[in-house]
């Protein structure tokens, strides 16, 4: 499979015409937009992308009455062609997609709520290799970028963040990068470049699979299993990054007690700093997954499919709202995958309400959420105990996926409880694992 992988390397500051570049290409993007929606019907009659590409292209050096009245080599001199094409395929593409929702809209024949056709849609440009970008030489920390200095396009050189490229010749050394995009974030400036990788996933059967199975919580940010296919564990860790959270809890007290006097009108750029905070938190709780499933050799990462519908209440509705799982398993799954390994989801449901024992279902402690206790008496941990059922389940479902109807009913005669799902826990996976040992003894 293909893996695409960016980073972003900002631009040290200095007096370089950034601004006028993106205001003269984002002016192209509209007016480019503004006239492909007047020709649109006689675009929309051009099947092949490449031909309608050709077409919309010629209509730019155009200047007849009866396309439009096309003067945008007036309006834009000297422009790059690779950057005037890049403007043509975006413009082309916001156009098609209005149509594209204006058609939907009228079919289902609403009332309210009508696409619009967005003009700018904050468009970035590309710096292509060779005609828009050059990289510095004898390895130092620069490039060279083209640029519109209000008057005529000219080279710059640019000093790029020595941080961010010592980062790029550790872990993308050889690699070639795609053409750098200018972005724009916290009122800095980057070149986002782009890496693609052709990656062998592992095929590695599944009585022979060695999983991490992954419990995310609130309270604790993950529990990892190591667990094999007849039950056996192999390692546990709980990972936390606590003083990370104390830091994002104490931004959201200055939040409160900043919004008591002023209002939630002035408080934008503290949410703005406690969600930076917040994601990087996701991040490093992805890495740290990734990198113990690594260490132990595992095949694949099991998650929960956690997918939470309706309005959230209660004392912990903000931190459920911080919750990042969706992030956090998506991170996970492109890291992952560069390392060969595979992600798969299971039910939710009862992971962490019945004991991995088999005992039933637990009763949570209201002073610590994190523990509980078993219907034997046995103290324990609850997210551990979720992470045993996670493994447990994807297990139970792998292994009688693909046994024949009259064997998996056999199977499942003799162990009741793999029949139901979304009820299934760890102790079931070692009496199916003695189960099927026998029967194929036998």
């Amino acid at each position: 499979m293909q893996t695409v992988s960016s980073y972003g390397v900002e631009l040290q500051k200095q007096n370089i015409p950034l601004r006028q570049t993106l205001e003269i290409y984002r002016s192209a993007v509209r007016y480019l937009t503004e006239r492909y929606g007047k020709v649109w019907p006689e675009l929309a009659g051009i099947s092949d992308a490449k031909r309608r590409f050709n077409a919309a292209e010629h209509l730019v050096h155009t200047t007849k009455k009866n396309v439009a009245h096309f003067d945008f080599d007036f309006r834009f001199p000297k422009m790059p062609s690779y950057l005037r094409r890049a403007a043509i395929q975006h413009a082309l593409g916001s156009v098609s997609s209005y149509e594209s929702r204006m058609g939907l809209w009228e079919k289902a024949g609403e009332k309210s709520g009508r696409p619009r056709l967005v003009y700018e849609n904050h468009a970035m440009p590309v710096f292509y290799r060779d005609v828009m970008y050059r990289e510095g030489t004898d390895g130092k920390d620069e490039a060279y970028l083209k640029l519109y200095d209000g008057h005529d396009w000219k080279w710059f050189c640019v000093r790029l963040s020595h941080t961010d490229m010592e980062y790029l010749r550790k872990n993308w050394h050889g690699r070639k990068a795609s053409a750098p995009t200018l972005e724009r974030r916290h009122r800095k400036y980057f070149l986002r470049f782009s890496y693609m990788e052709e990656i062998k996933l592992t095929k590695t059967p599944v009585t022979e699979q060695v999983i991490c199975s992954v419990d995310l919580g609130v309270n604790t940010d993950a529990v990892c299993t190591i667990m094999q296919s007849d039950g056996t564990v192999l390692g546990i860790k709980f990972i936390s990054f606590p003083s990370e959270k104390d830091r994002m809890y104490r931004t959201l007290g200055r939040i409160r007690r900043f919004q008591r006097v002023h209002g939630s009108a002035q408080s934008r750029g503290r949410w703005a700093y406690t969600k930076r905070l917040n994601i990087e938190l996701g991040r490093k709780i992805a890495g740290a997954i990734v990198r113990y499933a690594e260490e132990n050799h595992t095949d694949l990462i099991v998650f929960e499919y956690l997918e939470m519908h309706g309005k959230i209440s209660g004392k912990k509705k903000q931190k459920l709202h911080l919750w990042r799982k969706q992030d956090i398993q998506k991170c996970c799954g492109h890291k992952a995958h560069r390392k060969g390994m595979r992600i798969s989801r299971v039910c939710a449901w009862n992971t962490s309400r019945f004991a991995y024992d088999g005992s039933g279902a637990v009763s949570r402690d209201p002073k610590n959420h994190s523990l509980c206790t078993f219907r034997t008496g046995k103290r324990y941990n609850c997210d551990l105990s979720a992470s045993y059922n996670i493994g447990a389940r994807y297990f139970i479902r792998e292994r009688l996926k693909p046994l024949p109807a009259t064997e998996r009913s056999l199977l499942e005669a003799k162990v009741p409880s793999v029949k139901r799902r979304t009820s299934c826990v760890y102790a079931d996976l070692k009496e199916l694992h003695i189960q099927m040992e026998s029967l194929k003894a036998a």
